[in-house]
């Protein structure tokens, strides 16, 4: 079949991306689901972060590759195999990919899945093959999804169903945004109820861990961002104070308002000057979580004496740590029951067409999530 699709061919491209178009819009052959996949109309699709950062090369993937992993859709056609999911039902759609039965599989731990995360470096689906050709050249997947389009085949394992009556909109943030920011505070973090939390960078995934915490009970949440409207959007959602972590006084005003420092701190700008403020603003024996993608080159100069005499620890958090079939349908439920105000992340939905536009938008922090509606 024919689809439309937001395609990148330029890797770091110069900004502002309205006027270079590192992306087009083209009209793309999608070749029918094989064994265990699945193929999906899109409803909306989430810009994020992570798509900015292959445009921006602070991330490798092959090119020419049809960009988007946050997204949700229904399901119009079903591979051989798969008689779990119907015509008709709502998915939301996973940026790894789990096979369920190599070593992380079997441990519980499918963000890290083995298959999964060669595949997506790859820029093909879990069974390594490619659905997408322009003119009979392959295009590559991005995360397994491809989800700046009209339709997608994916692998079964990318997608989770969900209750048909979550706005589309809303229910793109689950696949990304929130599984990765209230993830790491209930899952890698496992926050308890009174203590104290510093979330530093107040993009999406950053505001979503703000909300993770306030689910989780923090007796005191502070956000950390150099833009005062994240800032002040961060307190309508339940921080407590607000620091600009260009101020030279930051960390010592955080010190100051949580008697040497949060028990938790995490790190959501996906930059090592961030990391670095997130650790320096945890207190002795607490714990440091990053779950921002920095650039690979990047470096992070640490004492190692202060992990032993502090006793202090330093987590990685990759997509919250979620186990997505349990995750993303108990999270939906926190939603409706007034426990995740999801929506208060969307900046606004746009046209697949102004796309360049939006991750302007994006880069500039203008906006915290935009959905491009189809």
């Amino acid at each position: 079949m024919q689809i439309e699709a937001a395609v990148l061919h330029v890797v770091g491209a110069p900004r502002p991306y309205a006027g270079s178009r590192p992306i087009r819009i083209e009209r793309l052959a999608l070749a029918p689901p094989g064994p265990d996949e699945v193929l999906v109309r899109i409803e909306a699709a989430g810009l994020c972060h992570s798509d900015l950062s292959v445009m921006n090369g602070d991330r490798p993937r092959p090119v020419p590759m049809a960009l988007g992993h946050e997204a949700a859709g229904v399901v119009e056609a079903l591979g051989p195999g798969v008689g779990d999911l119907a015509k008709g039902d709502r998915v939301v759609m996973v940026f790894v990919p789990s096979c369920g039965h190599c070593g992380p599989c079997a441990e519980g731990r499918p963000a890290l899945c083995e298959p999964g995360v060669a595949a997506n470096g790859q820029g093909t689906l879990l069974s390594g093959a490619r659905r997408l050709t322009f003119a009979g050249a392959p295009i590559h997947h991005h995360l397994g999804v491809s989800a700046f389009a009209t339709h997608a085949v994916v692998s079964r394992r990318s997608l989770v169903k969900i209750d048909p009556d979550v706005p589309p909109a809303v229910a793109a943030l689950f696949g990304c945004a929130v599984m990765t920011g209230v993830g790491a505070v209930v899952n890698t973090a496992a926050v308890k109820p009174g203590t104290t939390v510093a979330v530093v960078g107040l993009g999406g995934v950053g505001l979503a861990a703000v909300l993770g915490a306030v689910a989780a009970g923090a007796e005191r949440i502070l956000a950390l961002d150099p833009l005062p409207a994240k800032r002040d959007l961060a307190l309508s959602l339940g921080a407590n104070d607000a620091f600009d972590p260009a101020d030279p006084g930051c960390v010592d005003g955080v010190k100051a308002a949580t008697r040497g420092g949060v028990d938790t701190a995490f790190e959501m700008a996906g930059s090592a000057p961030a990391l670095d403020l997130a650790y320096k603003i945890t207190r002795r024996g607490g714990t440091t979580v990053t779950a921002g993608l920095a650039n690979p080159a990047a470096t992070l100069a640490l004492a190692p004496v202060s992990l032993v005499v502090e006793e202090r620890t330093l987590k990685g958090s990759y997509i919250g740590s979620c186990v997505p079939s349990r995750d993303i349908p108990r999270y939906v439920r926190m939603m409706k029951r007034g426990r995740l105000p999801v929506d208060r992340l969307m900046s606004g939905t746009l046209d697949l067409a102004d796309i360049n536009a939006g991750f302007d938008r994006l880069a500039d922090g203008t906006a915290v999530r935009q959905v491009v509606m189809f």
